[in-house]
């Protein structure tokens, strides 16, 4: 699936059945909520934190989902072709960091 389709079975998703957006700035909001909570997950599987009870049922694939669904609202919202802004993005990395990572002596 392109993230153009993904944009336009949002878009339908929130027209028939979400009624609307909601706005720029409720979706940012839930945006940083909806990425703490994958970072909660984060920290208790790969880092240092335990789980707690209520942590145990978590599904971290469902909260990049979480993070990936308002992050096409929002660019749905602003008029923004994520495809394209992913390519033009990977272009921009590829060029730029073309041997920056390959002489990085942290890296090695």
């Amino acid at each position: 699936m392109q993230l153009s389709d993904a944009q336009k079975q949002v878009d339908e998703w929130i027209k028939t059945i979400g009624v609307r957006y909601f706005n720029e700035l409720t979706n940012t909001a839930i945006l940083m909520e909806e990425v703490g909570e994958l970072a909660r997950i984060m920290a208790r599987k790969y880092g240092e934190q335990s789980f707690k009870e209520s942590d145990k049922n978590t599904d971290m694939a469902d909260e990049m989902a979480d993070v990936l669904w308002v992050l096409i609202c929002l660019a749905n919202q602003t008029g923004v072709n994520l495809t394209e802004a992913f390519e033009k993005n990977m272009a921009k990395k590829t060029n730029r960091d073309a041997t920056r990572h390959l002489e990085n002596e942290k890296l090695k």
